[in-house]
């Protein structure tokens, strides 16, 4: 074993000294990441996560172009991890093929969750479809309603865990 060159205080001193380094550092990494670095949103994903539908309410309406769509979801209030139904009504335009949503979350990126809707009379279809619960606690999820060929509008509400 090698005898060391430093003695009592002194190998304290530098080991607290570096100790300190590392929590230093662990800090600083750990606020780049939260207030500036790539888990932080940016202000386009701030806008992009604005609420604008209080689905618990009952039925939302938004324009984009041409198009007029509404959409329902019951039961209500909604809830997370119980099969919904999504009543979209669209007005303007006739799609050339059945619209469908596209479930999510603004604030990170989702698998797959898409809800496939069936007409029920003129401009007016329907689906089932669950939102999952997020483990981060999170409860904003966007029901973006695609009509092919005409546009899609992007629904933004809160859920209940």
């Amino acid at each position: 074993m090698k005898p060391s060159i430093l003695t009592g205080g002194k190998q304290l001193y530098f080991a607290t000294k570096r100790v300190l380094k590392i929590i230093s550092l662990f800090f600083i990494l750990t606020g780049l990441l939260v207030f500036d670095g790539p888990l932080a949103p940016g202000p386009a994903l701030a806008a992009e996560s604005t609420v604008n539908c209080d689905a618990h309410k009952g039925v939302c309406s938004q324009s984009s172009g041409d198009l007029t769509v509404s959409l329902e979801i019951t039961p209500r209030p909604v809830k997370a991890m119980q099969d919904l139904v999504f009543k979209v009504s669209i007005e303007g335009a006739s799609p050339a093929k059945h619209p469908h949503i596209d479930l999510g979350m603004p604030a990170m990126k989702m698998g797959p969750n898409q809800v496939w809707l069936k007409p029920t009379g003129p401009g007016t279809y329907e689906g089932t479809g669950v939102i999952v619960r997020c483990p981060s606690g999170k409860r904003t999820w966007f029901a973006n309603v695609i009509v092919p060929e005409s546009g899609e509008v992007k629904f933004i509400f809160n859920v209940i865990y």
